[in-house]
């Protein structure tokens, strides 16, 4: 077990960030409920090869985009406090620049605004759905469980590791699951191929149903709720980040890939009387393994979502007590000493993770068939708008305006240095990147135009029915 240390080697980077970037779990559901699976036996595995691919891709570039900009803002606030904390005395166990910071600092407090709401729904809604699915499947490896108690057990002892545990144990363990999890879906590979599945390519290639899995797939591969966590675990230094992100988004790419050619290659039933891959090979493959490996899936997207989660919660309530312990106050060393009685004990980490859990189990439990509903919602409009529509525009902010542009932050080559040719060189490097954020953009507000156009559809075709 390798763990990151302050001065980790680039190999240890891509297992870090391969750990944290998981596929996102639902990629194991049953048909029936798993409208990507479905979708994918119709298309084929061209076309939903050809999408997931596509989809990566833009990810990834957003995910990039995301990386500098957080990179900026994190050395703007360094030359601007000369080096010190931004935060004063305080000490944390990551100094994390959130979405909405980066919104709010960029876009002013409308972008600030928008990125909470947008980021607030979308942790919610990703978190339900892996309370709701973990129970599902703890239900089936333990029979007579309820759903809503294992769920809600699953989700809290996650919630217990990372409060406990901080970012360094957290790691160490997500990987460890991880080492497991990529085991696991070679296992099952192997006992598709043996069972005449796996490494083919179905003939059916029907594009026209690639937009009904846009969504699911989206929500699939979104890794970028962890990418400031990243930053700031990897102290700013973008060349190990930029690493992380293109090694460790490759692991969920690879997972659902491959999960997509074992399903089509021992789907031989109709597909509209229902195909349950669990269900064909439970009396050749061992249910245990499958069980296993979607639980530990839906482990690694949870722990993702939910450190990023805390740690946003985390960096909004050390603003505010930082504010109230400031040492212009008239009882600023009392409440100081109260931050720090907080900070040492760990409470504020409790507290943050608390706030995410516990709403999410009680939707989970209350709320019926919350996984499908909350993973098309989060992917179909949340992560787009989120990570696909405001990162462009953070990035036009910061050319444009001569108050956030900073050749000494850089945005685009991480070793500007002050003198004049960087700084022509940097602005050079600006200009020649707005053509890509226009075409980011556009392409963001289409998926999200796409997926309006979709849920219109299946509302008339509801109603009409």
């Amino acid at each position: 077990m390798i763990s990151i240390c302050k001065h980790q080697t680039l190999p240890r980077t891509e297992q870090y960030t391969s750990a944290l970037m998981q596929p996102r779990a639902h990629f194991v559901r049953k048909p029936g409920t798993d409208r990507w699976q479905i979708n994918g036996l119709l298309q084929g595995f061209v076309p939903s090869a050809a999408c997931m691919v596509t989809c990566w891709a833009f990810l990834v570039a957003e995910a990039l985009l995301i990386a500098e900009i957080n990179v900026h803002l994190r050395r703007r606030r360094r030359n601007k406090d000369g080096g010190g904390n931004r935060r004063g005395e305080l000490e944390l166990d990551l100094e994390v620049i959130s979405v909405k910071s980066m919104a709010q600092e960029t876009l002013g407090e409308w972008g600030g605004h928008l990125a909470t709401a947008t980021y607030l729904f979308l942790s919610y809604t990703s978190m339900v759905a892996y309370a709701s699915k973990s129970g599902e499947v703890l239900s089936r490896l333990v029979p007579g469980v309820p759903e809503p108690f294992s769920g809600a057990a699953f989700t809290a002892a996650l919630a217990m590791l990372i409060a406990g545990g901080g970012t360094a144990v957290t790691d160490r363990v997500n990987q460890l699951l991880t080492f497991v999890m990529i085991g696991l879906l070679l296992t099952i590979e192997v006992s598709a191929v043996a069972l005449g599945g796996g490494l083919s390519l179905p003939a059916n290639a029907n594009w026209e149903q690639v937009p009904a899995a846009l969504p699911v797939i989206i929500f699939t591969l979104v890794f970028h709720d962890i990418a400031p966590v990243i930053c700031a675990y990897l102290e700013g230094d973008l060349a190990r980040i930029r690493l992380s992100i293109l090694v460790g988004s490759l692991v969920p790419l690879v997972s659902l890939l491959v999960w997509d050619d074992i399903a089509l290659g021992l789907a031989t039933t109709d597909v509209a009387a229902g195909f349950d891959v669990l269900g064909m090979v439970k009396t050749e493959w061992s249910h245990t393994v499958l069980e296993t490996f979607s639980l530990l899936a839906v482990g690694t997207s949870l722990i993702g979502t939910l450190l990023g989660a805390s740690q946003f919660f985390i960096e909004q309530m050390t603003n505010s007590i930082s504010i109230a312990s400031s040492p212009g106050q008239q009882h600023g060393k009392k409440n100081r000493g109260v931050v720090e009685s907080v900070l040492e004990n760990n409470m504020l980490s409790y507290a943050a993770t608390g706030a995410v859990v516990v709403p999410t189990m009680l939707i989970a439990a209350t709320v019926p068939n919350s996984f499908s509903i909350a993973t098309d919602i989060a992917g179909g409009y949340c992560m787009t708008i989120l990570y696909g529509v405001l990162p462009p525009l953070m990035a036009w902010a910061i050319i444009g305006s001569s108050k956030l542009s900073d050749s000494s932050a850089g945005l685009v080559d991480e070793d500007l240095q002050n003198d004049d040719d960087d700084d022509d060189r940097g602005k050079e490097d600006l200009t020649s990147a707005k053509p890509v954020l226009v075409g980011m953009g556009v392409f963001s507000v289409l998926l999200v135009f796409e997926q309006i156009v979709q849920d219109f559809l299946s509302l008339n075709a509801s109603l009409v029915s």
